[in-house]
């Protein structure tokens, strides 16, 4: 198995089991005028001929998503997703709630009020079918008259950001967001690991940016999305940008090169 093949079988693995990489598009923010991913959503909701999902990146070659994943209940999720989930508490803010899978556990298991936001209108329409009380169909960026207690960002949240160029920008409007003794709590990985190491463990990283900076393009029933740039960040790059942008920031979970972060405000 030659290191392409090797990065693309590590891709898939993490993607169904520890829900770290391509696993990530549900969020929002993926999701651009065609909308793919709510249309993959709203199939399968609706038993309307429902396929998988197709997710590629810079670094990985094609890769398939079952979109009954999305679905999938508290006991079907990660560790760092059960970690968030239970660390949630107040007036919560779900950021790319996706099939609203994470809204829901907090609206009727937790008893939480919680507020689920997606700039995919079909993803809205299916939260809205699911049961989730509160919905917002518009962009993090556009959001704003309202206060929480937590804000969650889930499955490779700081993806949202799009680039370290940019993430002062999103941590600024999620500060905004944030009530005076509230939580922001999001994940992410380092995918340092999906670059090649020479004999002496140094690792091969393509220069021109930071090496957690990747295109990603979504497909679905033979189409395609445009590709969109998308974050994973390491915890020593989060807490850098966390800290210039008033926060205070504690790893609460780590699972292998993945994590997942607690931000308040200083």
């Amino acid at each position: 198995m030659d290191n392409q093949q090797q990065n693309n079988q590590q891709l898939a693995t993490r993607t169904l089991q520890q829900n770290k990489l391509a696993i990530i598009i549900p969020n929002p923010y993926l999701c651009t005028m065609k909308d793919l991913m709510g249309r993959a959503i709203w199939d399968y909701y609706h038993n309307d001929n429902p396929e998988d999902l197709q997710t590629e990146t810079s670094i990985s070659e094609l890769d398939e998503l079952p979109v009954e994943y999305l679905f999938r209940d508290f006991e079907e999720m990660n560790d760092i997703e059960q970690k968030a989930l239970e660390l949630s508490e107040g007036k919560v803010l779900d950021i790319g709630a996706g099939a609203g899978s994470h809204s829901l556990y907090l609206q009727n298991e937790r008893n939480l009020e919680v507020t689920a936001l997606d700039i995919s209108p079909k993803s809205i329409e299916v939260c809205q079918l699911r049961g989730i009380k509160k919905v917002i169909c518009k962009n993090m960026l556009d959001f704003s008259g309202e206060t929480f207690d937590t804000i969650l960002l889930l499955m490779n949240g700081t993806g949202v950001f799009e680039s370290l160029a940019k993430i002062d920008t999103y941590l600024q409007k999620l500060y905004s967001l944030l009530d005076k003794n509230g939580q922001v709590l999001i994940d992410s990985t380092d995918i340092l690991y999906m670059f090649d190491r020479d004999k002496d463990g140094g690792v091969y990283i393509p220069a021109g940016g930071y090496y957690g900076e990747l295109d990603y393009v979504v497909h679905y029933k033979g189409e395609s999305e445009e590709p969109i740039t998308w974050l994973y960040l390491d915890f020593n790059t989060l807490k850098n940008a966390a800290k210039n942008n008033g926060f205070t920031i504690e790893r609460v979970l780590k699972d292998e090169d993945s994590y997942l972060a607690k931000l308040t405000k200083k």
